[in-house]
């Protein structure tokens, strides 16, 4: 979202494979202990959803947030980036598990994989109906999250049924220079 907006920015990474999040330092600008959040001067702020629609709001970008409240209640997409079961989100976690438990769990394994795809059908007709984008016409803040989830689906190796519009999406979500930086950089 920043590199949406062009603002320049540090970035700490921290949590999982980085800095713990229970260090002293990080807790003082997070006493929850999660990330991701932001330290913008004497603000911060955690939870990437609400990081995203602030930093939108804060810089003007109607564009990417709209001021019309009924664009805006669905622009961040609760039913897509949220944890409920038909989200991509959801989808993005049984993928993430798939690959973790392909070796420890076949049964799990093969679970994940006969629930992710039907998960997945539900962007792909949303995507099919009202695309190109995740609220239509043109790139949101909705789209920040939902891609990142699809590029983990894309990124994880394993045997996945064929979703033309998700993957048009994918690929049109690869123009923009921010999500070449965080979403479709060869990391799930």
């Amino acid at each position: 979202m920043l590199d949406e907006v062009g603002v320049k920015y540090e970035r700490e990474d921290w949590g999982r494979g980085f800095k713990s999040t229970d260090d002293p330092v990080f807790r003082k600008i997070n006493p929850v202990g999660v990330v991701p959040v932001i330290d913008d001067g004497d603000f911060r702020l955690r939870e990437s959803n609400s990081i995203v629609r602030y930093l939108a709001e804060k810089h003007g970008r109607a564009d990417l947030y709209p001021s019309d409240p009924k664009a805006r209640a669905t622009t961040g997409i609760p039913g897509w980036t949220g944890p409920r079961p038909t989200s991509p989100t959801a989808c993005g976690r049984s993928s993430t598990r798939l690959s973790s438990r392909t070796r420890r769990s076949p049964t799990r394994s093969r679970a994940a994989l006969r629930s992710g795809p039907s998960r997945w059908s539900v962007l792909e007709q949303h995507l099919t109906a009202k695309g190109p984008y995740v609220m239509g016409a043109s790139f949101t803040i909705g789209d920040i999250p939902v891609g990142l989830v699809v590029n983990r689906w894309f990124s994880i190796d394993f045997k996945k049924p064929e979703f033309k519009a998700v993957s048009a999406y994918y690929d049109r979500l690869a123009e923009r220079p921010g999500y070449k930086a965080h979403g479709r950089n060869g990391t799930p």
